[in-house]
């Protein structure tokens, strides 16, 4: 990135939070100044702009603090940014948000869309590349690329750049075993929009999903039930599950669970949707994503907060 004359480069020598090094390095500014400096997104960790005043500092950092206001805010109801440097965006995506038009030329509203107006308020020729995608109701984490070649990269080497996908579903009944793996073939019928697994290799793509049961609440008593709009299915309760992928198939988690008779809570498709849902989506949410910086070769690692409507079933 080009650097202005006045922009003032900083550089770590010991461990410190970002603020209190700010603090010291400019020449006793105030806090608020700092946060002000933060807020206008005009200090960056290397190459990427940093806006946590409590951002973790490592000797051998490079703190610069722009002279001008840094990046244009990323401002939407449905979508927050996690990170950015001169190569990549990470966001964070609500459910009802697709990745990217369903049909080409679609004027909706898409995560794409929302970054591509960003990027070019920052710079006219800018662009925004699609990595991977979600499901339009799964929420959680996206990894944008900012170069054509970057995302062909990332495509092409996705597996072994990534080395961590964990997933949280709240799903209908309890799994059994509470942990395990499930490992089926998933074929694509792209013209019905559905997938279907096999337990044996029909020519299908070998999908691995490895699951672990964090939480698990009883079906109602006979009470409850009595006075409850959930019948049937919802008797058996519910379970909060942790998911970490081996592989990245379409729907391959909606299928997988549905698979062990225990569908994800609001899955139309696979599952039985808002019937016995208390809950008014999909209950499928990207919470770790950890790679392989294809530039820096450093990993990173983003997390995203649990739905805290996942958890009312469960109290």
């Amino acid at each position: 990135m080009f650097k202005r004359r006045s922009d003032t480069v900083l550089h770590v020598a010991e461990p410190a939070q970002l603020m209190d090094f700010l603090i010291a390095k400019m020449g006793g500014m105030a806090r608020s100044s700092v946060k002000q400096l933060l807020g206008q997104r005009r200090v960056k960790v290397g190459k990427a702009v940093q806006t946590r005043h409590d951002f973790a500092l490592q000797p051998g950092d490079t703190v610069t603090v722009l002279s001008g206001r840094g990046n244009v805010e990323l401002k939407h109801p449905k979508l927050r940014l996690v990170y950015e440097d001169d190569d990549l965006i990470v966001v964070e995506k609500k459910p009802g948000l697709l990745t990217v038009p369903s049909t080409p030329g679609s004027s909706e509203t898409t995560v794409l869309s929302i970054l591509r107006a960003y990027v070019k308020k920052q710079n006219a020729r800018a662009g925004i590349y699609v990595v991977h995608r979600l499901d339009r109701e799964t929420s959680g984490l996206l990894v944008f690329a900012r170069s054509e070649e970057l995302q062909h990269y990332m495509r092409t080497y996705w597996r072994d750049l990534v080395t961590e996908r964990t997933y949280i579903a709240l799903v209908e009944g309890t799994l059994n075993p509470s942990e395990g793996k499930i490992t089926t073939w998933l074929t694509e019928d792209k013209r019905n929009a559905i997938v279907y697994s096999s337990p044996v290799d029909d020519g299908g793509d070998i999908a691995i999903t490895n699951y672990k049961v964090l939480k698990s609440s009883h079906g109602p008593s006979s009470q409850e039930r009595e006075h409850s709009p959930l019948k049937g299915e919802m008797e058996r309760g519910y379970s909060l599950v942790e998911l970490h992928l081996e592989t990245g198939r379409t729907n391959q988690i909606r299928v997988h669970m549905a698979s062990k008779g225990c569908p994800v809570v609001g899955d139309r498709k696979y599952g039985h949707g808002n019937e016995f849902s208390p809950i008014d989506r999909l209950c499928l949410h990207a919470k770790v994503l950890e790679f392989i910086h294809p530039v820096t070769e450093q990993r990173v690692r983003f997390e995203s907060p649990v739905p805290k409507e996942f958890m009312k079933p469960l109290c």
